[in-house]
């Protein structure tokens, strides 16, 4: 089995711009309002690979999608009235992956946590951090008073690198066990994820499995590719850890929890993940804007797809009462289960 490295050098971050250009022959379409909409149909339809899966998660029909929205388009439309109803169409992928960006506005889809509790707060984490917590690339860390580590990652497209970790491991290697708190990152460098969780395992291990388009078929898949996980040749921890989740872990923050949930002495807590499991390429319509889609799809070591988010180990929601005496509830669960006081 080969590493994840190989095959993931794609950047998966929801509100980044679209980096990979694929090469969709439009046949000339003409730079008009119809033109445009057939042209981001097609794209779509040849090369988006989650089609048989959401139709099977929720009824998603394409082609019963083309006829409802090609009705709404005519050539005397203005650009914003197109583009809403460009984006109204690409909300039926339910995937955050999927984006039209015009000089003027970006289409999304954020109902994956927007529709979801937020299960993080800055200003409770703000008392858990103090203010003489330590930071390393975009990771910040201390001891809590019961000697339990906390380390917050916020993004994993902010240059983490190996002696940023090394340094985190040291100085909290003495402590009884480690929380590793990934809410609200909304993805990154899968490289940078993947040299994260190599920090929690001393063997090889299967993390998952990823497939590629190869044609225009909505079926046209390569077979099943592992993905395996290296351990580091830095510092590795050898304690037990609590990874915190909620629905705005996403991306190749979805595919970290996805890796340590394969590591020993690992639990989640927290809420489901956002999902996101399909690496975003990128095309152009006639008039110029951009389309980012998912094209290649990622499952977890069962073959499951994890487009829809990965359920916690011990699902934990941040309660009000918690909230207005100053305790969150998820890390004070994780405290409990590292064997910590809390607070």
């Amino acid at each position: 089995m080969k590493r994840i490295r190989k095959y993931l050098l794609l950047v998966l971050c929801l509100c980044a711009l679209p980096l990979v250009q694929s090469c969709i022959d439009e046949d000339e379409l003409p730079d008009n309002a119809k033109g445009n909409f057939e042209a981001l149909w097609r794209i779509i339809d040849e090369r988006y690979c989650f089609f048989d899966y959401k139709k099977q998660a929720y009824g998603l029909d394409w082609d019963e999608v083309y006829q409802r929205y090609s009705r709404q388009i005519t050539n005397d439309m203005t650009e914003s009235q197109m583009f809403e109803v460009m984006a109204n169409m690409l909300s039926e992928l339910r995937d955050g992956h999927v984006n039209v960006y015009a000089s003027f506005d970006q289409a999304r889809y954020w109902s994956w946590h927007e529709d979801h509790p937020a299960n993080f707060s800055d200003t409770l984490q703000r008392k858990y951090l103090g203010t003489d917590y330590k930071i390393a690339a975009a990771l910040k860390y201390r001891k809590l008073d019961d000697n339990i580590g906390y380390v917050y990652c916020g993004s994993f497209s902010n240059g983490i690198g190996e002696g940023n970790l090394d340094e985190v491991m040291m100085a909290l290697a003495t402590c009884n066990g480690l929380i590793v708190d990934v809410r609200n990152n909304g993805g990154g460098m899968i490289t940078e994820a993947e040299q994260m969780a190599a920090r929690f395992t001393n063997n090889e291990i299967l993390v998952g499995y990823m497939q590629h388009k190869t044609g225009k078929g909505h079926n046209d898949f390569s077979p099943m590719e592992p993905q395996t996980l290296k351990p580091s040749d830095g510092l590795r921890w050898q304690k037990r850890v609590v990874v915190l989740t909620n629905r705005s872990v996403v991306s190749a923050d979805n595919e970290f929890v996805k890796y340590m949930r394969c590591c020993p002495k690992v639990t989640v807590v927290g809420d489901k993940t956002g999902g996101g499991a399909g690496m975003p390429f990128s095309s152009e319509l006639p008039n110029g804007w951009s389309i980012r889609f998912s094209a290649c799809p990622m499952y977890d070591k069962d073959g499951k797809c994890t487009e829809f988010g990965i359920e916690p180990d011990h699902n934990v929601q941040l309660s009000d009462d918690d909230f207005a005496r100053g305790r969150d509830t998820i890390i004070e669960y994780a405290r409990t289960l590292l064997g910590g006081g809390g607070q």
